[in-house]
């Protein structure tokens, strides 16, 4: 009986052993890691940090707002004709930069890509083409809202 207990622990041992080794040596893909850090990194930039922190610490009645219904308008953007400041936003305003730095980022991926075809000219000008596009449309948007924000 003891000899059946001293195999089972040493083939235990074993599988734990080798368990662990794949463990410490397995590599996550680099293309995910990539993915990872810049989503995490658009979220950042974007003011996702305010909104998660608003919501967690304060109570229903003073939460992050969507928008606003001021005079028959909807304001998206918390601007100073409103009453707020640069450091103030409105959920939408999340949004709305999240999907333009997201656009930008879409944009410099596509302009790199454009490099990786040089025995195909037409791919890597429409990559060019379109990553140029992305970029500048959300450089201009992006600098857009700031003016909004700032002058109202």
């Amino acid at each position: 009986m003891t000899d059946k207990v001293k195999k089972q622990a040493s083939s235990l041992s074993f599988t734990l052993s080798r368990l662990f080794s794949k463990i410490s040596t397995m590599r996550p893909s680099t293309t995910l890691v990539f993915l990872a850090i810049s989503g995490i990194s658009i979220f950042l930039y974007s003011g996702g940090l305010y909104a998660v922190n608003n919501a967690f610490n304060a109570d229903l009645a003073n939460r992050l707002p969507v928008y606003a219904y001021v005079n028959n308008n909807f304001y998206f953007i918390y601007s100073r004709s409103i009453g707020g400041s640069l450091g103030d936003q409105f959920g939408a305003e999340l949004i709305i930069a999240f999907t333009l730095y997201a656009m930008g980022f879409i944009g410099m991926v596509a302009f790199y890509q454009s490099t990786k075809h040089a025995y195909k000219p037409r791919q890597a000008y429409m990559n060019l083409i379109v990553g140029l596009a992305l970029l500048f449309l959300a450089y201009f948007l992006l600098e857009s809202v700031i003016r909004i924000k700032l002058f109202g």
